[in-house]
């Protein structure tokens, strides 16, 4: 898979997560599948337990099924799944 603006389009749940950078000291390395997505929070399942996540204070790291990585912060994925659709990102980088 070819890194675009339209990664933030994708569906999250199922995808393998890692959290690599965050305000919270305490996210910095879950790493776990993504399980449930809100407007504002990841859950993933780290070591058997979920874990609640906010977007926007946390940089992910996605592992796709075709094994792509791809490093995202989460403020472009604040929003509902559904509402991510409409939105238009011009550039990631």
């Amino acid at each position: 898979m070819k890194a675009s603006p339209d990664i933030v389009r994708r569906e999250f749940i199922g995808t393998e997560g890692k959290i690599v950078n965050s305000h919270h000291a305490s996210y910095i390395g879950i790493l776990g599948k993504v399980i449930n997505e809100t407007k504002n929070t990841f859950t993933i399942l780290h070591e058997g337990k979920p874990k609640s996540v906010i977007k926007n204070s946390a940089v992910f790291n996605f592992k796709f099924s075709d094994g792509t990585i791809v490093e995202i912060d989460g403020a472009l994925l604040v929003g509902r799944p559904e509402d991510r659709l409409k939105k238009s990102v011009k550039r990631l980088w």
